[in-house]
């Protein structure tokens, strides 16, 4: 099972020349996570989609003063977050209380400078 990814549309992903576009890591991360979960069947395509161009339409039309800079991921990760919340697999607090613990870690933690680094 695959993740239909839309080509065009609102809820397409950013792509260059027909590839994925990933500004940060965490972007490819939320990106696999989204599929991969999918993929062992925790939530159907169609329910994540339809979270995402809620989303993304929820921010098209706030005001200009209460929008964030446009970021495709900050809405796929948070479309991510409402199917599991409403599935029931994860609550809102639990998704808050995890997103603040990754904020606080030092950038580029997660990479090493050598294979050794952390052994």
């Amino acid at each position: 099972m695959t993740a239909p990814l839309d080509a065009e549309g609102p809820a397409a992903p950013p792509r260059s020349n027909g590839e994925l576009v990933f500004a940060e890591p965490w972007e490819s991360r939320a990106f696999g996570m989204a599929v991969t979960l999918h993929e062992a069947g925790v939530f159907a395509w169609p329910r994540f989609q339809a979270a995402l161009i809620a989303r993304i339409a929820a921010w098209e039309t706030a005001p200009a003063e209460k929008k964030e800079p446009w970021n495709y991921y900050r809405h796929w990760l948070g479309a991510l977050e409402d199917v599991l919340a409403g599935q029931g697999a994860v609550s809102a607090d639990e998704v808050t209380a995890r997103a603040r613990t990754l904020s606080g870690r030092p950038a580029a933690h997660d990479h090493r400078d050598h294979p050794h680094d952390h052994d």
